[in-house]
């Protein structure tokens, strides 16, 4: 292309400025040595002007702007993990030992397992309606036990057994000893009987489930049967 526009200029005889334009055209200002402006090219060498014009690669080919490219940051989200679930309460039935030490005639001491106040059930209900004994037990549930106690301000068993009955018209024992030869034993207990082992005495409430003053630090309470060997005395 320099040879070319030098050999334009060489046929003017001036010096030649390119000032390349956009569109279809392009102007071209021509000076010669002494400085005088306004000499136009002919027409060969305007054609040949185009024809270098023409020629000028392109300052970004498509192949460069194929090979752009442009980074793009990788942004990390973190993404903070689900709540923890609610923890679950699960109420669970406990049951407590205690120890029952009642007095006998004869001041011997008998030591048992006593198990943890039975929950309220319907055995409970239908043994308050359908035994007048099991009925009035049942309105000393919280008293206190006292040793040697039998009014409703504090009761021992044999102290609680004789109350409740005495409520009745039936008079009985004060020691629990004594059990054993009031009423009549039987084999199939009903509520309102009489559950007599050594050293205690309670009131039977239905199947596995009885009423008793079992040991000092307890209170009257519907709870399972904890005696073993049990004699069963019905008096009414």
């Amino acid at each position: 292309m320099r040879a070319r526009t030098r050999a334009v200029a060489a046929a003017t005889g001036a010096a030649l400025v390119v000032v390349p334009l956009t569109g279809a055209a392009a102007a071209a200002l021509v000076t010669d040595e002494s400085g005088v402006s306004g000499t136009t090219l002919d027409a060969s060498a305007y054609t040949a002007y185009s024809n270098d014009v023409a020629d000028i690669p392109e300052v970004t080919t498509a192949a460069k702007k194929a090979s752009y490219t442009i980074e793009t940051p990788t942004v990390k989200v973190k993404v903070p993990p689900p709540p923890e679930p609610e923890p679950v309460v699960v109420e669970e039935t406990t049951t407590e030992s205690y120890t029952s030490t009642e007095s006998t005639d004869s001041g011997a001491t008998e030591v048992s397992a006593v198990q943890a106040p039975a929950t309220p059930s319907a055995d409970v209900q239908a043994a308050i309606s359908g035994s007048a004994v099991i009925a009035e037990a049942s309105k000393y549930v919280g008293v206190p036990y006292v040793s040697g106690g039998s009014t409703p301000s504090g009761f021992d068993c044999s102290g609680f057994v004789s109350y409740v009955f005495g409520q009745l018209g039936i008079s009985l024992p004060r020691t629990s000893g004594s059990y054993y030869s009031v009423g009549t034993q039987v084999s199939t207990p009903q509520p309102g009987d009489i559950i007599v082992t050594p050293g205690h005495v309670a009131i039977y409430a239905g199947p596995n489930l009885q009423i008793d003053a079992a040991t000092p630090g307890t209170t009257i309470q519907f709870r399972g049967i904890w005696q073993t060997g049990a004699t069963y005395v019905r008096v009414t």
